[in-house]
């Protein structure tokens, strides 16, 4: 379900139908008669096949005229619908754009970064998002403003500044044509806030393996007491000068605290937050893929919620989840992709080297 175009229609309403949480923010269903997209777990009752159409990202949803629901919020599914295909150019556009990279500069000069051409990102965008890069942009700050007026009593001056928005005309305005009301009406009576800084819920799919994480992070030097990780927040690095702090709440939810001097360091610094904890990992694609090698099979099933901790700068060319250093695993590892990097820390864990996987296929050769 990874590529727009091969999006399987039947399948995905027979998900919606059980509202099977397997496939929550893998594709959003869109309601023709009431212009609404939903998740997969919508709890609200399921339009009639003929009324709905499925898309594979919240962006495609939008861009098509569609709106988010208010009952199931689409700003909470995990991944908020982030894209997991093989194209490592999409997937470097996607990290710039979450951190913010369209929020004052354009497409042409996003496609410079990347070092292809305007027109090919737009391709590439279409054929695997289904939208422009423009509105996956626009998408992105819609639901990040979503996530900051439920779970936080920012006025929505500083919600619109936070959530990347030029300006609070265009927040509202924004506001008023996907929702045909202002963003100050989204906020419910009652709803829970929080004190001392800006604190966010974000979501990720379970298993996770949170001692594994937090040993990592400790044993290179990061700042963890107990089940706590902090850093401080620069101007030079994160655009703004504070700290933020992370910690495992309910399964599949994370409480991020960001305290900063200026609330337009927030998505730069929550886009840094998904990266550490690999808030993205797509644990069932990982195990089915890697499972294909005979080795890996049992060490992933064995440690399914791994993953693999992110640097807080990182300018690679290549998506972390596809690096690999080994050399020596370089040839097996080809039929890993795009989790070699995965792979290989599973064996890492399991203190297997590539030379020691090499030399044992070598030797059942030889027998």
């Amino acid at each position: 379900m990874e590529n727009a175009r091969e999006l399987d229609q039947e399948a995905c309403y027979r998900a919606v139908l059980t509202r099977d949480a397997r496939f929550d923010g893998r594709f959003f269903g869109c309601v023709k008669t009431t212009g609404i997209y939903c998740r997969p777990v919508c709890p609200a009752r399921t339009p009639k096949r003929e009324n709905m159409v499925f898309v594979v990202s919240a962006a495609a949803a939008e861009e098509a005229g569609f709106r988010a629901c208010l009952r199931c919020r689409p700003e909470t599914a995990p991944d908020m619908g982030a894209w997991r295909g093989t194209s490592n150019t999409v997937s470097r556009a996607l990290a710039l754009i979450e951190a913010g990279a369209l929020d004052e500069g354009d497409v042409d000069g996003l496609a410079g970064r990347l070092g292809v051409g305007e027109r090919h990102l737009r391709r590439l965008f279409r054929q695997h998002l289904g939208a422009a890069p423009v509105s996956v942009a626009q998408t992105r700050r819609v639901l990040l403003a979503k996530a900051l007026i439920h779970q936080t009593d920012l006025s929505m001056a500083q919600v619109a500044l936070a959530s990347g928005f030029g300006s609070v005309r265009r927040f509202n305005e924004t506001f008023q044509a996907l929702y045909d009301r202002p963003p100050s009406a989204l906020r419910r009576r009652g709803e829970k806030v929080h004190e001392g800084g800006v604190r966010l819920s974000l979501s990720y799919r379970t298993p996770y393996d949170w001692d594994a994480m937090f040993a990592a992070l400790s044993a290179r030097g990061d700042t963890v007491e107990g089940r706590t990780w902090s850093r401080v927040l620069t101007t030079a690095i994160d655009g703004a000068d504070g700290s933020v702090s992370v910690e495992p709440a309910e399964p599949g939810r994370v409480s991020v605290c960001i305290e900063a001097v200026d609330l337009k360091a927030l998505p730069g610094v929550l886009a840094r937050v998904r990266r550490v904890f690999d808030l993205s990992a797509d644990p069932d694609a990982i195990g089915r893929d890697l499972a294909t090698d005979p080795v890996l099979k049992p060490l992933v099933a064995a440690r399914p919620g791994l993953r693999l901790p992110g640097d807080w700068i990182d300018d690679g060319a290549e998506p972390p989840n596809d690096r690999l250093d080994d050399e020596i695993l370089a040839p097996r590892a080809e039929s890993w992709r795009p989790w070699r990097a995965y792979g290989a820390l599973h064996l890492a864990v399991a203190g297997i080297t590539g030379a020691d996987l090499m030399e044992k296929t070598d030797a059942k050769r030889a027998a």
